[in-house]
């Protein structure tokens, strides 16, 4: 029977990753493997560089797997996660975005203040509701602890938000930054997004997927990974049976 692949972070149709993490649960080989070509060690696992290199000659072009390892006891990709970091490319530009970013980077044809989006920003930061910027889902939390909330400008019309948090509920950073967005082009004043934020009520200003990416998960050490999965499940737990 095949085994689910688990994943850190659960991204919405058209967002990337270059920073996802994945677990998988396998019953190590016993002896060597069918073609007998391929090592395995002492414990049943086969070499996993050159496993690397022949995943990567049947995943479709768009996927990678950059490295593999054993995973330490009580490791779970999603469960053992204590953060996630994300990153939101923007064009100013008037004439649009560079071709060769058209899939990565959201064309906003207006000129953005990133001072206004960072003291924008700054009051959605801490623990909050924030079931304003959430796509509900039955029996799931919108409570989470925004950690990062910062718009940098990189180049002459390069804009990027750095967003990091414990978790992200769904849309939640894509709804962030199309709030903050309106408020870097003056068509919603500083103040707006955390009106927002208090209402609770969710807003239609969604920032497209494509401009968004995964950039990388932080994990406690290895002694404290099967205490932080145990701890987080416990948690949804307790929400799922709360409502």
């Amino acid at each position: 029977m095949p085994r689910p692949v688990v994943v850190a972070g659960r991204t919405d149709a058209g967002v990337h990753a270059t920073g996802q993490v994945v677990h998988v649960d396998v019953v190590p080989f016993a002896g060597e493997t069918s073609s007998g070509r391929l090592p395995v060690d002492a414990n049943g696992v086969p070499d996993l560089d050159r496993m690397r290199h022949r995943w990567n000659r049947i995943l479709p072009t768009d996927v990678r797997v950059l490295g593999a390892t054993v995973a330490p006891a009580g490791f779970d990709a999603r469960f053992s996660a204590v953060r996630r970091h994300y990153r939101y490319q923007v064009s100013d530009a008037p004439w649009g975005v560079d071709p060769l970013r058209r899939h990565d980077t959201l064309a906003w044809r207006r000129s953005l203040s990133v001072e206004s989006m960072n003291e924008a920003s700054e009051a959605l930061l801490g623990l909050h509701d924030f079931a304003a910027f959430c796509k509900q889902r039955e029996g799931a939390t919108t409570v989470r602890e925004l950690q990062q909330l910062v718009w940098t400008r990189v180049g002459e019309h390069d804009v990027h938000a750095t967003v990091s948090a414990d978790a992200f509920c769904h849309s939640m950073v894509r709804s962030l930054v199309g709030a903050l967005l309106m408020v870097g082009d003056g068509r919603r004043p500083k103040s707006w997004p955390g009106q927002v934020l208090d209402s609770r009520v969710r807003e239609s200003v969604v920032a497209p997927p494509h401009g968004l990416t995964l950039v990388r998960v932080d994990y406690p050490p290895d002694a404290e990974l099967a205490a932080r999965a145990e701890l987080t499940r416990n948690v949804r737990a307790e929400v799922a049976d709360n409502g």
